[in-house]
């Protein structure tokens, strides 16, 4: 009876699941390998291969791997950082790190356009200091500017919890044994924390290849990626099955990345099992 009830209880996330997951992906499929008469057709994944196409996931790649590369150098510092700090508050200046999220998505993104326009805090602070005025907006380093500033919590979140659960006793083991600060970082903080460092990786990477909003506002239609394009074709064009061929691409670009990722985390906990 009771496990009755626990099911009966999970019915819900079941219908949430068929309703919002499974369903909106039966129907990227069927569109995606039809044509406007239903008639089963292979040219909505195969015109990926459209120059046009092909430049614009290839955008999309640089873009995500830059937005990941700048997230990681920035939060992994970072962390090491706040968890080195003894104090009864610390959780509270990682959730200072993550307020911004809070606020409007849209809102965020406007006040970097605003930032980064030709009369903006950021061109005045380099036009003070002598560099003088640069144009930042509507180019893709103002799209990677807005990918860091949003998705850089999904990146310290993973690392710090993962260096948190670092005992001291092995970090003070290590420096009785003779390691030096180096070797520490290589040897032990690095690998105890691989697996935060994978989950940060795929929770910037996905997001960053499939963004269509952040290179709207702050690309002037100038930077256009795959995301872009699928939008287009869904709202402006009304082509759903191309937006639902070029989905499907997408997706398996996603899937591929994760799987790449979890390679090199094979036991699941980043390398924990060692100790």
């Amino acid at each position: 009876m009771y496990k009755i009830k626990r099911q009966f209880l999970a019915g819900p996330y079941l219908i949430w699941i068929i309703g919002f997951i499974i369903l909106p992906l039966l129907f990227i499929l069927y569109y995606a390998f039809t044509n406007d008469t239903g008639t089963f057709t292979l040219e909505n994944v195969t015109a990926i291969a459209d120059p046009v196409h092909v430049k614009s996931i290839l955008l999309s790649l640089k873009l995500g791997f830059s937005c990941t590369l700048v997230c990681l150098v920035l939060a992994y510092p970072l962390c090491m950082i706040l968890s080195s700090f003894r104090f009864k508050h610390q959780s509270f200046v990682v959730f200072l790190f993550i307020l911004p999220m809070w606020m409007n998505f849209m809102l965020r993104i406007l006040a970097w356009r605003l930032l980064l326009s030709n009369n903006g805090l950021v061109n005045a602070f380099l036009e003070l200091i002598g560099i003088g005025r640069v144009k930042m907006l509507n180019t893709p380093t103002a799209v990677v500017f807005g990918m860091v500033y949003d998705f850089l919590p999904f990146m310290i979140l993973p690392i710090y919890n993962s260096m948190v659960r670092i005992k001291d006793d092995i970090i003070e083991a290590a420096h009785d044994l003779g390691a030096n600060q180096l070797t520490i970082l290589m040897k032990i903080i690095f690998p105890l924390t691989l697996s935060g460092i994978i989950s940060g990786v795929i929770m910037v990477f996905v997001p960053a290849l499939t963004s269509f909003v952040i290179s709207d506002l702050l690309g002037g239609g100038k930077v256009l990626l795959i995301g872009n394009v699928i939008e287009q074709e869904f709202m402006q064009g009304t082509n759903w099955n191309l937006g639902s061929g070029l989905s499907f691409v997408l997706m398996i670009f996603v899937i591929a990345s994760m799987a790449l990722m979890n390679i090199f985390d094979k036991d699941g906990n980043g390398g924990t099992a060692v100790w």
